[in-house]
């Protein structure tokens, strides 16, 4: 018995059966009998007018009244409960399941019907009815009734199939006639009525595919491509041009036909009833009097399909039919599917012909996109220039990873389309985020409120600054809002202008009428004159032109410059798509900074001097040769096949060779996410280059990918950084061959990466020592330095780099990297602790001295400043103070400590509240190293001891007067001697 649940048995029956089924429940409960049996249903379906079991008795000769009381007999009989509700007998859900398999199986029935469940029944009908009904269908002859099925019932109102309105809506004939129109859908018909877009760029897919379908034998093409490159497209412009008529005549005429497998697949749990669906369908589809292609889209689907519980695979049933010619076959699927099912069937394999269909170049995206701009103009209504065609090209070429054009630049501009024309009705993003702000604002002021009133908050101070965000977002919103309802005017004036311009030119553009029509239609005053009208005449005739006066393409370019004025300040509501609108979904999908996307790239490249040397000091050298080689590679003038760039940096530590990398991937592709680094160090063993590229067949980890292949798979445009490449082993780098040579290198799995859109940096500080004593004289320095180099790099590798040196470092450049770190100290100071720094000109001196100036300044800053900035920022300093005689005891607006007598750069503020812990912070230093410096005349006092500073003594005596009368007393900034130990204990 077939495995299948009593509810889908309910819903596969037809409306007449599931009417007789709802009211045999209902005549149940009335009679309060237990069950539903087989009987109360015949009975209701005896009582229906045009029913199948109706009409089929009748022409058996069958008296129904006689049946419904045999019928009747059982159902007076069986048990009754006044308390619960009945259920289904398992007589009558077994006679369901098997009307159901003879119905799907055997008739090829979508719905189980009254005379299908009829057959079952009379299959052994004393199973399901009293022996007196049965003796009465005996006068049927079950094999005759299922051969002429069609004619026993076409009388029968289940006969016709009823429309969603439950009207009838066709004859249900013999099954086999409606296989393609349930499981199929016509393409062919799609192109007729106008509903299948232009395929452009894909003629010579085209050709080869009527090539194939041409042929006697083994004509079906299989077309197998990367998801997104237009594999489905492909199809529909066979079918755009069987329509045109520009197929050869063996193909005119032909209806290609999109099979629907997964509705052939839904309900067929039944063994073999899958197969017999696919069959019939294949037998309509040869027998078929119109030529049928059938498309089979994700054809590895195919392999495997219906043979569950033993079953036959539906790829079987399809060889001998392909083989032979009869069924012409369009499949489709991916290179990965296709490898992994097609060609391990070479029996499948060699019955089709391949088609490759590679990912279009930008170009050509650009040119499908044109012919998609129409479609998408009048479903959005707005309109698309040509500028953004590109963009979307261009743009989802480089940043959108892991997909492929023409998709994902369809996508883009889609999504483009779409905001442009909600901006023209709802509001903006950027007013909805301060309407969310000023909410939540809103919220805040309510909680500050409720605690003020109950005397749960003393301070007011965050309901003050909390009040004047509010302010300032209420007036930033109106101001936006101003400013949107502006632009949506303008806007709309314009998409108004331009649709009447386009009407003229539509108008202008009509074919011309004939002579004798124009001269039906004229006016017998205009007939008359067959000559010109003279000037005078035609002067008065012309309305006077005045200043107001103005026509709609002047008007126009008057709208149009006012809202580019008032897109300077911001851009909320476009008239049309432009490039702005693409670069603004690309750097929301992607993260990258929108004025990165909107720079030219050419112009980045020809100032990169400029950008890397405010970055980048005293490596001008180096600098040069980067530009020289990448402005010629964005040329176009390097040697095809090529990356961007390979280049060897070499030098010392610490002259910028990773930070030149890290600015270029900023510069280049917008920002480091597009930046892959790879610790060579850790290749220093040869089986570790299967990391890189993904282990081979057969080893642990094949199919996830290698750290450097899926990198550049993911980002095809961004920047690769080996860093330390002499620590990896040799072998290893014989993988980059191919890479600096070719422009492409193969995966573990057999894939071709494109590398030609990478820049390569290898940075190594081999040859260090030749670069140092040479770095006066380049010329020299490069004729020593390439042999040091050999010695490491094999000369083939060698030679498809650009080897860049770097210098060693001057003390001015040093200098000057030096103020560039600590002034972002003094900004990390500022905005974490609330503190001020003051960096004497001694402390550059020091750590120049110090080797090297980046370890210097790093372990100062370890052992100094956390300390002391976790201490003020725990005791919440952010303003600066005043004490005074007249406040109780001293202390010191500012204070600096030295840092090992050589760095004079913490200087911080402290609260009143706090002057204590200054006090016994300053109680703890040695008296005769503390040092006062006055704040007019600069002069240093010696303090005579501690405690006249704790207890606020000046000169050892108590006193209260002027500050400004006692040259020793403390009103400048004191500097702690004591070194940061000292410092440190507080």
């Amino acid at each position: 018995m077939i495995q299948i649940d009593l509810p889908t048995l309910v819903k596969r029956l037809n409306l007449f059966s599931r009417q007789a089924l709802e009211m045999a429940a209902s005549e149940c409960m009335s009679q309060q009998a237990a069950e539903i049996t087989v009987s109360h249903v015949l009975i209701q379906m005896l009582a229906m007018p045009r029913s199948d079991l109706r009409v089929i008795t009748r022409q058996g000769d069958i008296g129904m009244e006689e049946l419904r009381q045999a019928l009747t007999v059982e159902n007076y009989t069986t048990a009754r409960s006044a308390d619960s509700y009945p259920a289904f007998s398992p007589m009558l859900v077994e006679w369901l399941k098997e009307g159901w398999l003879l119905a799907s199986a055997e008739m090829q029935h979508s719905e189980l019907r009254g005379g299908v469940l009829l057959l079952a029944l009379l299959h052994s009908p004393l199973r399901y009815i009293p022996p007196a009904a049965a003796r009465l269908l005996t006068g049927i002859n079950r094999d005759r009734l299922q051969q002429d099925f069609v004619q026993w019932t076409q009388e029968s109102a289940e006969s016709v199939v009823p429309d969603a309105d439950g009207k009838g809506a066709g004859t249900l004939t013999d099954a086999s006639d409606t296989l393609l129109a349930r499981y199929a859908k016509n393409m062919t018909e799609d192109a007729r009525n106008g509903r299948l877009d232009p395929v452009l760029c894909r003629d010579h897919e085209i050709d080869l595919m009527i090539d194939i379908l041409c042929r006697r034998r083994k004509n079906n093409p299989v077309v197998v491509g990367e998801a997104g490159v237009g594999k489905s497209a492909l199809i529909e412009g066979l079918a755009l041009r069987i329509v045109a008529g520009q197929v050869p005549d063996k193909l005119k005429n032909t209806d290609i036909m999109t099979l629907d497998l997964g509705a052939l697949q839904a309900g067929a749990s039944v063994k073999g009833e899958f197969e017999k669906r696919f069959k019939g369908l294949m037998a309509e589809v040869i027998s078929s009097p119109v030529p049928v292609i059938l498309f089979i889209d994700e054809a590895h689907t195919l392999i495997g399909a219906g043979n569950q519980q033993g079953g036959l695979d539906i790829s079987n049933l399809l060889k001998p039919a392909l083989a032979r010619g009869e069924l012409k076959t369009i499949a489709a699927t991916t290179w990965s599917e296709y490898k992994k099912y097609f060609e391990k069937d070479a029996a499948l394999s060699r019955r089709f012909q391949l088609v490759k269909v590679s990912e279009p170049s930008a170009a050509e995206a650009t040119i499908i996109l044109r012919g998609l701009s129409a479609v998408y103009e009048q479903s959005h209504g707005v309109l698309i220039d040509d500028d953004a065609l590109q963009a979307a090209a261009t743009l989802s070429e480089r940043y959108l990873s892991g997909r492929q054009l023409p998709d994902k630049a369809i996508d883009v501009l889609d999504t483009a389309c779409a905001r442009v024309a909600i901006n023209l009705s709802s509001p903006p993003k950027q007013i909805s985020a301060l309407t969310t702000l000023s909410h939540q604002q809103e919220a805040e002021i309510r909680q500050l409120e409720r605690e003020l009133r109950i005397g749960l908050r003393t301070d007011t101070s965050r309901m003050t600054e909390v009040l004047v965000q509010y302010d300032e977002t209420l007036t930033a919103l109106d101001e936006l809002e101003a400013a949107w309802h502006q632009q949506q005017t303008l806007v709309r004036e314009i998409i108004a202008l331009r649709q009447q311009l386009l009407g003229v030119a539509e108008d202008d553009a009509a074919p011309l009428p004939d002579a004798d029509t124009v001269e039906d239609t004229q006016p017998e005053s205009e007939q008359d004159n067959t000559g010109a009208v003279p000037a005078d005449e035609a002067g008065s005739v012309q309305p006077e032109e005045t200043a107001e006066t103005v026509s709609p393409v002047q008007r126009l370019a008057q709208l149009t410059a006012e809202l580019d004025a008032l897109h300077n300040d911001r851009l909320l509501v476009s008239p049309h798509v432009d490039k702005k609108q693409i670069a603004a979904v690309i750097a929301e999908w992607t993260g990258v900074p929108l004025n990165r996307l909107s720079q030219n790239e050419m112009s980045v490249i020809t100032d990169l001097p400029k950008w890397l040397g405010d970055t980048i000091k005293g490596q001008d050298l180096a600098i040069a040769s980067l530009h020289k080689h990448l402005l010629t590679a964005r040329a176009d003038l390097r040697r095809p096949g090529r990356p961007l760039g390979a280049f060897l940096l070499a030098g010392p530590s610490g002259v910028g060779k990773t930070e030149t990398v890290l600015q270029l991937a900023e510069l280049l592709y917008g920002g480091r996410q597009y930046l892959t680094t790879i610790n060579m160090s850790e290749f220093q063993e040869k089986h570790t280059v299967s990391r890189l590229i993904g282990s081979p067949p057969g080893y642990v980890g094949y199919g996830e990918g290698g750290v450097l292949t899926e990198a550049i798979r993911q980002k095809p445009y961004s920047v690769v950084l080996l860093y330390e490449v002499e620590k990896a082993h040799p072998d290893v780098l014989n993988l980059f061959y191919q890479a600096f040579d070719k422009g492409e290198m193969a995966d573990g799995e057999g894939r071709l990466i494109d590398c030609k859109n990478i820049v390569f940096f290898l940075t190594s500080n081999l040859g260090y020592q030749v670069i140092v004593e040479h770095a006066d004289d380049p010329e020299t320095m490069q004729e020593v330095l390439y042999p040091v180099l050999a010695d490491f790099f094999k000369p083939a590798l060698l030679a498809r780099m650009e080897v860049v040196p770097y210098l060693p470092l001057s003390k001015e450049t040093l200098a000057t990297i030096i103020a560039g770190k600590l002034a972002r100290l003094d900004n990390v100071l500022r905005s974490r602790f609330g503190a001020e720094v003051v960096i004497e000109p001694e402390v550059t001196d020091e750590i120049i001295a110090a080797s090297p100036a980046r370890k210097t300044a790093r372990g100062c800053w370890n052992r100094s400043s956390m300390a002391t900035c976790y201490r003020r920022s725990r005791c919440c300093c952010c303003r600066k103070w005043r004490l005074t005689r007249r406040l109780p005891g001293f202390g010191c607006r500012q204070w600096t400590a030295h840092l090992r007598q050589t760095w004079k750069m913490l200087r911080t503020t402290s609260p009143s509240q706090r002057m204590k812990r200054f006090y016994e912070q300053v109680a703890r230093f040695p008296a005769d190293r503390m040092v006062y410096r006055g704040p007019d005349d600069g002069l240093t006092r010696h303090c005579r001891a501690r405690r006249s500073i704790v207890n606020g003594r000046c000169g050892g005596r108590r006193r209260h007067h002027d500050p400004a009368g006692c040259d020793s007393h403390v009103t400048g900034h004191a500097v702690l001697s004591a070194g940061v130990r000292g410092a440190g204990a507080a």
